[in-house]
């Protein structure tokens, strides 16, 4: 049977843009309307609830909308960064609640957290990324307000139970918010899986082409954090502003393609390099030998997505040599862009992030294969 005339692929609502024809002008791209404040109607009311630029603006909510559509979330709420979505929500919980966390996940946002646990803000525990029975232990019992989990986990690319973790956290009356950056909605839906709160930094996958940076925080109902989120958005003034915005929903329009090459092309590198003999080990969930390869595969619908991290064999000094001597790969930090990026992780992220002095963290995207997996080759041997 075909698909009913209603029931539109999320492929073309992304593509149209939700099919937003400016009513205008007919322009089938969506128009920016860069405003910071908007003029009341001839009876002094507002236009469209629009009042000022800091609260919400067309362009910021038809970007809301994609992505809310796209998450299936009953609302998604944009800001400036990931990081800044992050500390809407922290800064959103009540004083002196318990956080529990993964210890591999961004570095910053495990900084962060350290931050306001140091300063009384909030208590934290940490737990290894996808070991249930740790963050079992971790919660509780009417005092863990939120569960922040990141799958794949940024680093080794290790993969939590979002299901599992929904019904953890909600046993002791926690709410799941689940860092997806790393598995945009065109290949996973936290939300679907019983996760509260979908996080992403929409820099990357979402973004997809390296020129601006944003945050999105999506909610599958209404709850009381949700609501303060909302507050404490408005209050710190971390919208995402017009251009950006217009920016991102540009991107969107791609994001199922973008998303669908980078992840034939980092299955093809993972698999040419995962016997190498050169190499210690290749990280990337779509590997069946990944420790997490099957929660992964339960999870990410469409692809594995371009992310992955190799150990290289060698002295410490091999791996960032190898990030200097590479020609199509870009030495540079973030993920999810057009462009194929490696960064030597334990430069960027310290010496206390657990992560190896051989590892290369690569995003793979969607250049030519041939040349993707010449140039590491290449490098390779440059460092032997």
């Amino acid at each position: 049977m075909g698909r009913k005339s209603n029931r539109l692929a999320p492929e073309t609502l992304a593509a149209q843009a939700l099919r937003h024809i400016d009513p205008a002008s007919g322009s089938v791209v969506p128009p920016m309307v860069a405003t910071s404040t908007f003029a009341r109607d001839e009876n002094y009311d507002l236009r469209d609830g629009y009042i000022y630029a800091r609260y919400g603006s067309p362009t910021t909510a038809h970007a809301e909308e994609i992505i809310a559509t796209l998450e299936g979330a009953e609302e998604s709420l944009l800001v400036n960064s990931g990081m800044s979505a992050s500390v809407t929500v922290v800064e959103s919980l009540p004083p002196n609640a318990h956080v529990v966390a993964q210890s591999m996940m961004y570095h910053v946002g495990v900084h962060w957290l350290e931050r306001q646990a140091q300063r009384g803000v909030i208590r934290k525990d940490l737990f290894p990324a996808g070991d249930l029975d740790a963050l079992k232990a971790a919660l509780m019992p009417g005092e863990t307000k939120l569960v922040w989990i990141e799958t794949p986990a940024n680093g080794d690319w290790s993969l939590t139970d979002i299901a599992a973790a929904a019904e953890l956290a909600h046993s002791v009356g926690a709410v799941l918010m689940v860092d997806s950056t790393a598995a945009p909605p065109c290949t996973t839906k936290p939300l679907d899986l019983g996760a509260d709160i979908s996080f992403h930094s929409a820099t990357k996958y979402m973004g997809g082409h390296s020129d601006f940076t944003a945050g999105v925080l999506s909610a599958r109902k209404d709850m009381p954090l949700w609501d303060e989120i909302r507050q404490v958005r408005s209050f710190q003034g971390t919208i995402l502003p017009a251009f950006e915005s217009w920016l991102l929903i540009r991107s969107l329009r791609s994001l199922h393609i973008r998303y669908e090459a980078c992840s034939r092309n980092a299955m093809a590198f993972a698999q040419h390099f995962a016997a190498h003999s050169e190499i210690e080990t290749v990280l990337y969930p779509g590997l069946p030998d990944h420790p997490g390869h099957e929660i992964a595969a339960r999870q990410m619908k469409n692809g594995f997505g371009g992310m992955m991290s190799i150990c290289v064999k060698g002295s410490a000094d091999r791996a960032l040599e190898m990030a200097k001597q590479t020609k199509v790969f870009i030495p540079a930090t973030s993920l999810g862009g057009v462009e194929s990026l490696i960064e030597h992780r334990r430069t960027v992220a310290g010496p206390d992030s657990g992560i190896p002095e051989n590892l290369l963290r690569i995003s793979i995207g969607i250049e030519h294969i041939d040349d993707l997996i010449a140039d590491f080759e290449q490098a390779l041997a440059a460092t032997i």
